[in-house]
């Protein structure tokens, strides 16, 4: 334990002079001076890199698992404040701010992974499904496409809920499938409304969607219910 702290401390030290170094030889190579204090957000950088290297460090001991969630937003943080501090471009926010969202997104899925619980996959994909849309409206500015986009949201709900499932919870996985189908259908219907391209979106899905009706009512059932005393001896089992 001692000797991971000892080279966790030594990796910043090395991190820290090398920006030092780096400032030196490009104010005496490039004379390009731009001072060591645009380099503050490392301290963030530093905290970020705390929260997700201990339970790396650290394996056996399960609380400190929980630490990529708090550990990844904080990285992105840290990235946009260096980006928008050496380069002077503070404007980057206004555009890459949800990548914020979706860090703390890849933190549940990461802490899932690694505690070896699936209903982490939950917020996780409810999490990075708003990430991943409000990005795209951030990038485009296309923030008027909200009225078809919403449908998403229960959509990433039944995502959520077809992966918690695991395949061997039937109620879970029917009502996933049921929530998809319906946002599914939302989007359709909304994208209709609106001409050009969008349109053409809706139309394809509402296709595939009554093709994937067509194709669950033919199709044998893969999934049964335990009867109690199966769930009973999967009990004692787990």
């Amino acid at each position: 334990m001692k000797n991971r702290q000892a080279n966790y401390s030594g990796w910043i030290l090395i991190l820290l002079g090398g920006v030092a170094l780096l400032n030196s030889a490009l104010g005496t190579l490039f004379e390009w001076h731009f001072g060591l204090w645009r380099f503050w957000p490392l301290l963030v950088t530093v905290l970020g890199l705390s929260f997700i290297a201990a339970p790396i460090l650290s394996p056996r001991r399960d609380g400190l698992k929980g630490l990529f969630i708090p550990g990844f937003p904080i990285l992105v943080t840290s990235s946009l404040l260096m980006l928008g501090s050496v380069f002077n471009v503070w404007g980057v926010w206004e555009y890459l701010w949800p990548l914020i969202i979706i860090g703390l997104a890849v933190g549940f899925l990461v802490s899932s992974l690694f505690m070896r619980n699936i209903w982490l996959m939950i917020p996780a994909i409810i999490v990075g499904m708003n990430g991943l849309i409000l990005q795209f409206c951030a990038v485009t500015g296309l923030w008027h496409l909200w009225a078809i986009l919403w449908p998403l949201e229960p959509l990433s709900v039944g995502l959520a809920l077809l992966v918690a499932s695991a395949g061997v919870r039937p109620k879970m996985v029917w009502a996933g499938l049921i929530v998809c189908l319906i946002s599914v259908g939302l989007f359709s219907l909304m994208s209709l409304i609106l001409s050009g391209w969008v349109s053409m979106v809706g139309a394809v899905l509402l296709i595939l969607a009554g093709a994937g009706f067509i194709a669950h009512g033919r199709a044998p059932m893969m999934i049964k219910e335990k009867s109690p005393k199966e769930e009973l001896f999967d009990g004692l089992k787990l």
